[in-house]
């Protein structure tokens, strides 16, 4: 093969997690290099050695990957080359990102100043009070419509039949001269009623009324325009196709990293305060993840997490062919949600991250049809709201896969028994 003239430049291929931290799960941030060969921020890795020591007893300088133990602290030393690649790894990605100056200019258009558009609006998270706001604004619109016709006509007398002849008047509007002048509150009563109705349409549409304590819906006189009553969306129930499909999975303690430890019922994994003594074994992660033992490879399965004790955290599925020096969704054959905070909510699929611009769920609810080749996770609560999903393809069976950032002592994931 012809050397290269020098100066020139080879492409490589490099992914983030070929330039990460195993313990922060980050870019390389300061990366150091342990006599072992393994690198790591070195903020990370002092925090973690530090909250190590803190432990019973004392432990040594491990390295969290392949956990060799150094008798005495090392010097931590700058890794300049990790460093070059992990800054122009960040360079490249600012530049692939889309940004305003890559849109072409459209052509200037000799035309007149305009005022600026509004910004578009978001129905969807309208609250109860808005739409009830409006409601009451556009009854008492129609009472006062009501009463103009009522002024509008001095041949017809007062009272009930007098209110009643012009509503009936409205719809023959071409046999009587006195409801000629009424034509335009008729056009305003109609424009009224179909914005009530759409109203009437959003409620319908899934918006659950909530009367306070003691208040009651006031009664419209029987001598005003019926409208339709609004029925009452009920609260939607847990949907009954997951709670049928439950499974109970437990942690796999052969996957178990010696950062972790679970609970006796091995359904609670813990952030240990110290390292664990475990027994080398092949499918143990050398980071913060475990298995459960369940393998699925057909059918429909649901299960729960509950996160509320955990501040970072990813849940998903994964063969158990995963390398187990790597990180959950970073793979091929790995698919997961993963809270880092807010703000930092993402889906990974594919080695592909999808941000997510959603709160914290604090259960959450994971949907595997393999019958359809669909994962879906879901926020648990009074009833299931869909947070991402997506397509998986695995030629070996899947198992429930975790991470906890091995930094927090004491966080913990647990499995919740789902009832049916």
């Amino acid at each position: 093969m012809a050397a290269l003239a020098l100066g020139g430049a080879v492409p490589v291929w490099l992914s983030e997690e070929d330039l990460s931290c195993i313990i922060c799960r980050e870019l390389l941030d300061w990366p150091t290099t342990l006599p072992c060969g393994h690198s790591f921020c070195y903020q990370c890795l002092d925090d973690l050695w530090v909250k190590q020591r803190a432990g019973v007893g004392g432990r040594p300088w491990v390295c969290p990957t392949c956990r060799e133990a150094l008798e005495a602290k090392p010097t931590l030393r700058k890794n300049p080359l990790l460093q070059d690649l992990a800054d122009k790894y960040r360079h490249a990605v600012l530049e692939l990102e889309p940004g305003p100056e890559t849109a072409p200019a459209p052509a200037p258009a000799p035309v007149p100043p305009r005022r600026p558009a509004p910004p578009p609006v978001t129905v969807q998270k309208s609250t109860t009070e808005e739409i009830i706001q409006k409601l009451t604004e556009l009854v008492r619109q129609l009472v006062d419509v009501v009463k103009s016709l009522t002024t509008q006509s001095p041949l017809l007398g007062s009272g009930p039949d007098n209110e009643r002849g012009i509503l009936l008047g409205m719809e023959h509007s071409l046999s009587s001269p006195k409801v000629v002048a009424s034509s335009a509150p008729e056009r305003k009563i109609r424009e009224i009623l179909h914005n009530l109705q759409e109203i009437q349409e959003k409620l319908q549409g899934g918006v659950t009324w909530k009367e306070a304590p003691g208040e009651q819906v006031p009664e419209m006189p029987s001598s005003s325009l019926c409208l339709p009553p609004v029925q009452r969306c009920p609260v939607p129930r847990r949907a009954s196709q997951f709670a049928l499909r439950a499974i109970s999975p437990t942690f796999d303690l052969r996957s178990l990293s010696c950062i972790l430890e679970v609970s006796n019922s091995c359904r609670t994994v813990t952030v240990s305060r110290y390292p664990q003594p475990y027994s080398w074994c092949p499918e143990r992660f050398l980071i913060s993840q475990v298995f459960c033992s369940q393998a699925l490879s057909s059918g429909q399965n649901y299960w729960e997490v509950d996160t509320r004790n955990c501040n970072h955290w990813a849940v998903g599925v994964a063969s158990w062919g995963m390398k187990r020096d790597q990180m959950l969704g970073r793979t091929m054959d790995s698919w997961c949600i993963e809270w880092k905070g807010p703000g930092q909510f993402s889906a990974w699929a594919m080695v592909k991250k999808t941000d997510l611009h959603l709160g914290h769920p604090e259960v959450v609810g994971v949907w595997l049809d393999l019958e359809l080749g669909k994962l879906a996770f879901y926020s648990v609560s009074a009833q299931e709201r869909l947070l991402y999903e997506c397509e998986v393809s695995a030629s070996s069976p899947l198992h429930p896969a975790f991470w906890l950032y091995g930094l927090s002592p004491g966080n913990y994931l647990e499995i919740k028994q789902v009832n049916s």
